[in-house]
């Protein structure tokens, strides 16, 4: 297992952010220590889609492509759907082959490291991806929404790697009643004895770490963070110092990213070139993962965890859902759940349509060729993910299809372009709505694609295309 360890890593987190000050006087106080601001998930956000951003950032720095990912793994303590494997549609987002191994890890802080030991263990010949995206919630007043925050890291994972893992071991201990989500809520809890969690916090993280063979002064420390006082309080019984653990601690400006916490904190210290990183992952309940990371070379990455937009605490709330009236009764345009499975792949990963005849594209590819009329059977040709606008519109509150409702009330007004995309030659128009409003774009302006939610019909969520200015 020497060589086996990370090649690449990405990371993503959502330019929203709010500010503690915004909590401060809302409540009065804020309750998560050492945390400045929180990143926020917009309205089509969801662990799914920045795991996406994750995943696509890894695998660009790592110069790889879906083609050679044969593992994936996807961590989450919040995952979209509480019973639905998330790995399939986070796969067929990112196209990977559909005979792939694919093991989804929830249910616990801790699975974030866990995902990355099984990944470890993977028996494959091509390369391993490691998704760990989270966006953990909880009663407005309650501390652990004051830290909950949102993020997600990926790492490719294989042999021959520039940064190996050399050691790694867990460790158990019960501690009951730390941190727990309920059955069928959506809201993370914890018996508040500060003397305890802090207990089990620092006993079970000394417990994995003592049983690696870390090196004495590490360059730097990824340690879970549920806010951002408890890493330094467990510090010194991991053997580290404060300054290690703040090294490429993303809690402050982050929040909590719960299973998200230390692959975030690990792609930071190998994209700022750190060659010696201990990994210490948390697990609600009791349990803990050390690792050691000894980079023998840089380690390729692309990390996109900066704000852009601050928002009061009121705005912050309507992202939360807990202002708005919810969804319209009635008047939605149906698309069944079989129907919109035909259009997955020109929905998650722009699949056209070429004419054999004349050449043409067609998005969708159905019907007749725009072109010559000719009814024929359409050569899948995969657009890229970046365009030009050719017309853009705005949507004000009331203007909105029903089905978007719910996103105009988190939201507000939101942008619709029409962009052309080229292929070979070819080029093709369709219409996407605008993600970002402070970088609403203007006609001749380059648009880049993303994964983000539709809208949610019949209970499930339908993912598909989105644009933003493309300014990477």
């Amino acid at each position: 297992m020497s060589d086996h360890g990370i090649h690449a890593v990405g990371a993503y987190a959502p330019r929203l952010r709010v500010a503690a000050e915004e909590f401060a006087e809302a409540w009065g106080s804020f309750e998560a220590s050492g945390i400045e601001e929180k990143a926020v998930p917009e309205a089509d956000e969801d662990a799914l889609t920045m795991g996406w951003e994750a995943a696509r950032r890894a695998l660009a720095a790592g110069d790889a492509d879906a083609a050679d990912v044969d593992w994936l793994g996807f961590a989450t303590t919040n995952p979209p759907m509480a019973e639905e494997d998330p790995t399939v549609r986070l796969g067929s987002f990112l196209g990977v082959a559909d005979d792939i191994t694919r093991q989804s890890f929830t249910g616990s802080t801790r699975a974030g490291t866990r995902a990355l030991f099984a990944a470890l263990d993977a028996d494959t010949e091509g390369l391993a991806l490691v998704v760990a995206a989270d966006c953990p919630r909880s009663e407005p007043s309650d501390a652990h929404e004051h830290a909950a925050g949102a993020g997600a890291a990926a790492m490719l994972v294989g042999a021959d790697a520039p940064a190996p893992i050399t050691d790694r071991a867990e460790h158990a201990e019960p501690y009951p009643g730390t941190r727990f989500r309920r059955a069928g809520s959506e809201e993370v809890e914890g018996i508040d004895v500060t003397s305890y969690d802090r207990e089990a916090f620092r006993e079970t993280l000394a417990g994995a770490v003592d049983a690696v063979d870390a090196p004495e002064d590490p360059d730097a420390a990824a340690v879970q963070a549920p806010d951002g006082g408890l890493p330094y309080r467990a510090a010194g019984a991991m053997g580290l110092d404060n300054g290690t653990v703040h090294t490429c601690a993303t809690v402050q400006d982050l929040g909590d990213t719960a299973a998200a916490s230390v692959p975030l904190s690990l792609a930071t210290a190998l994209a700022d070139g750190h060659e010696s990183v201990l990994g210490a992952g948390y697990g609600s309940g009791g349990g803990a993962d050390a690792f050691v990371v000894e980079a023998k070379e840089a380690v390729p990455a692309d990390l996109a965890i900066d704000g852009g937009t601050d928002l009061t605490y009121a705005e912050y709330l309507r992202r939360r859902g807990d202002v708005t009236s919810g969804e319209p009764n009635g008047g939605a345009a149906y698309v069944s759940v079989p129907t919109w499975k035909r259009s997955i792949p020109q929905r998650h990963r722009l699949v056209a349509g070429r004419c054999p005849n004349c050449g043409s594209l067609a998005f969708p590819p159905e019907g007749a060729c725009p072109d010559c009329r000719s009814l024929v059977e359409f050569e899948p040709v995969e657009l890229p993910d970046t365009g030009d606008v050719e017309a853009v519109t705005a949507v004000s509150r009331g203007g909105e299809p029903p089905e978007f409702a719910v996103q105009q009330q988190k939201s507000g007004e939101y942008g619709v372009a029409i962009a052309a995309f080229e292929a070979d030659g070819e080029s093709v128009s369709m219409p996407l709505q605008v993600v970002g409003a402070e970088t609403s774009p203007d006609v001749g302006d380059a648009v880049a694609t993303v994964i983000r939610r539709i809208y949610k019909q019949e209970g499930v969520i339908r993912y598909g295309r989105k644009a933003r200015v493309d300014d990477e």
